[in-house]
């Protein structure tokens, strides 16, 4: 069949991916300065000024959000899937190393404390990931490092490291001229870096960065066994068979589902309206006021949501938290740290304990009592990385009852929309397969609207699921928008290649146009617009508050809403046929 997708021809992509691969085959540790150049040359979106001496404001801030802070004494970053291949790789003692995270990036990471990182991956999405992450961050760090050795700001920085001084407007005044930053630049440094600014210059200034990378082990079957062990200790952690139930399978987050049903915020609007009015945090008393005001639009239930989210990361909250949870268990949900391999955790639901009055309102429908006769559960997890996404639904749709349902909620970055913007895709390009996958969404527009405040939803949209962020071009993503793909995202494809292997014969294929319309269960997916690359520096990082909410719960209301639909008519449906 003639391909409807187009050869990009970013031979460079191909060929920085080619080089990191063919070093990470040695046992030694490879030098990410031998990747500098190809870097460069691949002109990723990320990093357009990647072989410019300016600083690149937009890497930097990315880099910076996806690793984490011991970052600035680390040497050598370490890859595996396992502890046991770290410890046959020499490092026995990593399960004792202090765990470490990024604000930007959930991967499991433990520091030695000196200057060896130990990263978890998952699959090759990790790699894709991780090496372009740590090579931008180099790159980026050595540009201000020439700037700043030598200057005599290093000494005032070196006050502020040791409190004899501050960070005054004088002295911000010089690092904008050395580094060639704006106001605004150097107030976002501040903001992303907060109490690590001073250090991370410091250091910065002090010292070239020369990271080393080491991949001990990564093999297919290392990464099957890292989901078959996730899919395990799932399965011991919750009181009821998985093997026997009706699954509704939910790629999204661990927080906007079951605050919509089990309603702890809602129940508790007087409590953190009283710590909003208190004025324990400047920002949400803010907000509050534009809301009372009718300054912007809002959604009163989202705005509750966060204000719990932020209560229970103070003192007086704890005691709501331990709450909370409780309830959350008394109506069926069922948290699953990640404890091990992947760094993905998990809520299972039960939809026969739901308390039907506890429900955020914009999911109640008809027929709720019904549910109390239902045999389903809702398996939610925190959206994965990339080739992740295959890995754990081909062990959940192997280790699962009847699946019912597959529903994806994840970020993604727009070409013609705008930040907070839903795209509803029924193609989907995936890079890793070459595939492309034509489905039946179960959502339209209609089904998301009537719950988004801001932004506008796009359905009927085709999406293609990249290798890593950092891995296309503007070259890259001009092709395939000629081609009317406009969605760029990282999971959607992988999942539908474990769909295609959960109801065909064989093994996902390669280079084909696939048709997935008659699979035997619903597929949805959503996207939200975290960031648009044509306009470069407008992302969802720059919404610090409840307003980055807005597509997320919409998104959420609406696949709750369809399985509570799907699972009311399916119980009415056996009780009519029992009934006849």
């Amino acid at each position: 069949m003639e391909r409807t997708v187009p050869s990009t021809g970013s031979e460079e992509i191909e060929l920085y991916q080619r080089t990191y691969y063919s070093l990470l085959r040695t046992t030694d540790e490879v030098q990410i300065r031998s990747l500098v150049e190809s870097h460069a040359r691949m002109q990723s979106a990320l990093h357009v000024k990647a072989g410019e001496p300016e600083t690149d404001m937009d890497a930097l801030v990315y880099a910076s959000l996806r690793l984490p802070p011991c970052i600035l004494q680390v040497r050598l970053v370490v890859m595996s899937p396992s502890e046991q291949a770290f410890r046959d790789g020499g490092y026995a003692d990593v399960d004792r190393w202090e765990p470490v995270a990024a604000p930007g990036r959930r991967r499991r990471m433990c520091f030695d404390g000196i200057e060896t990182l130990a990263a978890f991956i998952a699959s090759r999405s990790d790699i894709d990931d991780l090496i372009p992450t740590l090579t931008a961050y180099q790159i980026e760090w050595n540009k201000i490092h020439l700037r700043l050795h030598d200057a005599p700001v290093v000494e005032r920085l070196a006050a502020c490291a040791k409190g004899r001084a501050e960070v005054d407007e004088p002295l911000r005044e010089e690092l904008r001229q050395l580094l060639g930053l704006s106001e605004a630049d150097l107030a976002l440094l501040e903001a992303v870096w907060g109490g690590r600014f001073v250090p991370t210059l410091l250091s910065m200034a002090r010292r070239e960065k020369r990271f080393g990378v080491r991949l001990l082990s990564a093999s297919y079957v290392d990464y099957r066994r890292a989901a078959r062990r996730w899919w395990e200790h799932i399965a011991e952690s919750v009181p009821t068979p998985l093997a026997e139930r009706v699954v509704y399978f939910i790629s999204s987050n661990t927080h906007s589902l079951v605050n919509l049903l089990s309603g702890c915020a809602l129940r508790r609007e007087g409590e953190l309206i009283h710590f909003v009015e208190g004025r324990g945090d400047p920002g949400l008393w803010a907000e509050y006021q534009a809301i009372l005001q009718e300054e912007v639009p809002s959604s009163w239930e989202n705005f509750l949501y966060y204000v719990l989210k932020r209560y229970t990361r103070t003192p007086q909250g704890q005691a709501v938290a331990r709450a909370c949870g409780e309830e959350m268990r008394t109506c069926g949900i069922w948290h699953v740290e990640s404890l091990h391999y992947l760094d993905v955790g998990a809520q299972v639901i039960e939809l026969c304990a739901l308390r039907p009055e506890w429900l955020d309102p914009r999911v109640r429908v008809e027929g709720l009592e019904l549910l109390r006769d239902s045999d389903a559960l809702i398996l939610n997890i925190d959206y994965p990385l990339g080739v992740a996404a295959y890995r754990i639904l081909a062990e959940v749709a192997t280790g699962a009852g009847t699946l019912r349902g597959l529903y994806v909620l994840g970020k993604a970055a727009t070409l013609n929309g705008r930040v907070g913007d839903v795209m509803i895709p029924g193609v989907i390009h995936d890079e890793h397969s070459q595939n492309t996958y034509l489905f039946l969404n179960a959502f339209t527009a209609a089904d998301v609207r009537p719950y988004l405040v801001y932004g506008t939803v796009l359905d009927n949209q085709k999406a293609i699921s990249v290798r890593g962020t950092f891995l296309q071009n503007r070259q890259y993503m001009d092709v395939f928008y000629r081609e009317g793909f406009t969605d760029i995202e990282m999971e959607a494809g992988p999942y539908l290649s474990a769909v295609y292997e959960a109801i065909r014969p064989k093994r996902y294929p390669v280079d084909e146009i696939v048709n997935l319309y008659r699979a035997p269960f619903e597929i949805g997916i959503l996207h939200y617009a975290s960031d648009t690359p044509f306009t470069r520096g407008q992302t969802l990082a720059e919404h610090l508050s409840y307003f980055g909410m807005d597509a997320t719960y919409a998104c959420s209301v609406a696949i709750l809403r369809r399985i509570l639909e799907r699972e009311v008519a399916a119980v009415r449906g056996r009780v009519r046929k029992l009934e006849g």
